[in-house]
Formats: C-alpha cells, sequence, structure tokens
C-alpha cells in the first residue's frame, strides 16, 4: 500500500530560519530518505513552495481561481498529484481538466520548492473504501 505522508510546520519559523539552519534540517532530512530509500520505500518527496504562492480552484464549472491555500474545515486531503508546467497557468488548466472529472473537489495549486524523485516503487491499487453506515 502507498502512503502519503504530509509534513506539517509553522510556515513564518521556516521561512526565519538562517540558510544554515534549512541546510541543516535538509542535512537530517537527506540521511531520513537515504535510510527509507536503501529499503526501497520512498517514493517522489517534494518541498512545496510558500503559501503565499499557493493558489485554490474552487466553484462550479471552470471554477475560481482564488488566492492562497484555503480549505473548508470539513474538507480533508485526499490525494495529490505533481504535475510539471513552464508557469502557474498550465498547473491551473490542469486542474481544471481535473476538476471537470470531479467537479465536487477543491484543488490548491502550490509551486514545488524542491523534488527528489525517489525509487521507482510498485504501482499500488486502491484499498478497499469504508463508507460509514
Amino acid at each position: 500500500m502507498l502512503y502519503a505522508i504530509l509534513a506539517y510546520h509553522v510556515e513564518t519559523e521556516v521561512m526565519a530560519w538562517t540558510p544554515q539552519a534549512d541546510a541543516t534540517v535538509m542535512t537530517d532530512l537527506g540521511k531520513a530518505h537515504e535510510r527509507i530509500n536503501r529499503q526501497g520505500r520512498l517514493g517522489p518527496a517534494a518541498r512545496l513552495g510558500t503559501t503565499q504562492k499557493a493558489r485554490t480552484l474552487r466553484g462550479p464549472g471552470a471554477g475560481t481561481v482564488l488566492d492562497g491555500p484555503f480549505a473548508e474545515t470539513k474538507e480533508q486531503l485526499l490525494g495529490l498529484y505533481i504535475v510539471e508546467f513552464d508557469d502557474e497557468d498550465g498547473a491551473i488548466a490542469a486542474a481544471r481538466e481535473l476538476k471537470k472529472a470531479n467537479p465536487g473537489a477543491v484543488y490548491e495549486i502550490r509551486p514545488i520548492a524542491l523534488f527528489l524523485p525517489g525509487q521507482t516503487i510498485s504501482r499500488n491499487e486502491a484499498p478497499e473504501v469504508i463508507r460509514p453506515d
């Protein structure tokens, strides 16, 4: 089974780190990545850009693009995509294409500040979905 591990932190604290402090954290994370990679268990990893550069696509039809990562408290992160485009417009167009397929979803578009492709890992089929009664 594949798992997404999402890293949360207080963004203002991270942005306030000195370049040396940031490099230390990234070096330590690199060591953790190496340990997991030795087991053949690490897929892609990404460090997201700041929330000031995030966009959210929400609403009916083609949706409206809003500044920022705005999620309603009733919404939970249920998936993610890593895409490559020359600019934000291309990423927004891709999110609109996804929205056509799943119009009830909200898509946050966020630049990735660091991308580590990891190893090729086996494809995972969707786990059994347990629905509340």
